[in-house]
C-alpha cells in the first residue's frame, strides 16, 4: 500500500519538493502523491526514506536546496524521468536557532541566506521556463510568520524569510502572462526537526501546554496542516492566487501577543 490513492487534485502533475526528507516536506510529498502526483524529492537525508513511502511515482536525490547546481539537477531529473514539471515546492531551509543579531556573524547570515532565500530564488529561475512550456503552473516557497514581524526567529532567518515573502510578490510580476503562480506560506510554530529543540525543551520543564499559547488556537500546528496549505497553492483551486504570502499561524499574526487574557474577549 502507498500513499498514492484517487484523490486526483493533482492528477498528471509533476511536483518538485525539497526537503522532503522530513517535517513539512515530507508530509507534502505523501499529501501530492496522494492527489496524484509524480514527485522529485530532494533533501540532503532521508528523501529516499519519503520516496519508499511513495513508491514508483517518487525520484529522490540527495541535494543541497541552496546549491544552484544541485537544484538544476532536480529539475533535470523532473524531465528525464517524468517528461516535465509543473509544480515546486521550494520548502528546505534552515533556522539558525534563536541568535541574537549581535550572536550572528557574517558567516552564519551567509549560509542562511543562500540556503533559505537564494535556494527558492534559483529553483524560481529554472523552473519557471519548464513550467510555463507545460502551460502554465504553481510555484510555493516556505517563508515564515518571522518573515512578518519579529520574535519568532534569529535575525539572519527572519531577514531570510522576508526576503522569501518578497522574492514570490517580485516573481509573480516578472512572470506575468505566463499563466506560472509565484506564492508562499508562511506558517507558525510547528512540530518538525527544525522546532525540535523548543519542543523538547517545553516538555522537558513540563510546559508543552504553553507550546501555541500566543496565538488563538491555543497550540502549535502540524506539519500535516502546511501541507494542505501547500496542496491548495498547487492545485488548480487556488488558479486565481498569485504573488501573496499565505499565513498557517492559528491565528498568531492577527494581533500583537498581549498577557491580559481577558482582553477584547467574550465570555464564553
Amino acid at each position: 500500500m502507498t500513499e498514492r490513492d484517487a484523490g486526483g487534485r493533482l492528477e498528471g502533475r509533476i511536483a518538485l519538493v525539497t526537503g522532503a526528507g522530513s517535517g513539512i516536506g515530507r508530509a507534502t510529498a505523501l499529501l501530492f502523491a496522494r492527489h496524484g502526483a509524480k514527485l522529485v524529492l530532494t533533501d540532503l537525508k532521508d528523501a529516499d526514506a519519503t520516496a519508499d513511502l511513495i513508491g514508483e511515482s517518487a525520484y529522490w536525490l540527495q541535494a543541497d536546496a541552496g546549491s544552484e547546481a544541485d537544484l538544476q539537477g532536480a529539475i533535470s531529473a523532473a524531465v528525464q524521468h517524468f517528461g516535465g514539471l509543473d509544480i515546486v515546492f521550494a520548502n528546505a531551509g534552515i533556522s539558525g536557532g534563536l541568535a541574537s543579531i549581535f550572536d550572528q556573524d557574517a558567516a552564519d547570515w551567509a549560509e542562511i541566506l543562500r540556503v533559505n532565500l537564494i535556494g527558492p530564488a534559483m529553483a524560481i529561475r529554472y523552473a519557471a521556463p519548464l513550467i510555463k512550456a507545460r502551460g502554465g503552473g504553481s510555484i510555493i516557497c516556505t517563508a515564515s510568520v518571522a518573515g512578518l514581524r519579529s520574535g519568532a526567529g534569529s535575525g539572519a532567518y527572519s531577514a531570510s524569510k522576508a526576503g522569501v515573502i518578497s522574492l514570490v510578490k517580485t516573481a509573480a510580476q516578472q512572470l506575468s502572462g505566463s499563466n506560472v503562480r509565484v506564492n508562499a506560506i508562511c506558517p507558525g510554530l510547528i512540530e518538525t526537526g527544525m522546532t525540535e529543540f523548543i519542543y523538547e525543551r517545553a516538555r522537558a520543564k513540563g510546559r508543552e501546554e504553553q507550546l501555541g499559547h500566543l496565538n488563538p488556537l491555543k497550540r502549535g500546528g502540524t506539519p500535516e496542516e502546511i501541507a494542505s496549505a501547500a496542496l491548495f497553492l498547487a492545485s488548480d483551486e487556488s488558479s486565481y492566487v498569485n504573488g501573496q504570502a499565505l499565513v498557517v499561524d492559528g491565528g498568531l499574526s492577527s494581533s500583537h501577543p498581549f498577557n491580559n487574557q481577558s482582553y477584547g474577549r467574550t465570555a464564553i
